[in-house]
């Protein structure tokens, strides 16, 4: 019994900034437009978190 490409689960890898798109499946393009869409809330929320801390901060050295 052999394993044929469509039976292999699939690998879904990181995008890195800059590649070669033009062998990536729409289903792979997708994952990667979530898989960066969720990076950049998340790069979002730690920059709210370090602005509000900042401004916390100056707040108070000014007092």
């Amino acid at each position: 019994m052999s394993i044929s490409d469509d039976d292999r689960p699939k690998r879904l890898a990181a995008h890195e900034i800059g590649c070669d798109l033009t062998l990536l499946s729409v289903d792979e393009l997708s994952y990667r437009v979530k898989l960066l869409q969720e990076e950049v809330e998340r790069l979002e929320e730690e920059k709210k978190k370090k602005s509000a801390g900042r401004l916390a901060a100056e707040n108070f050295f000014r007092s």
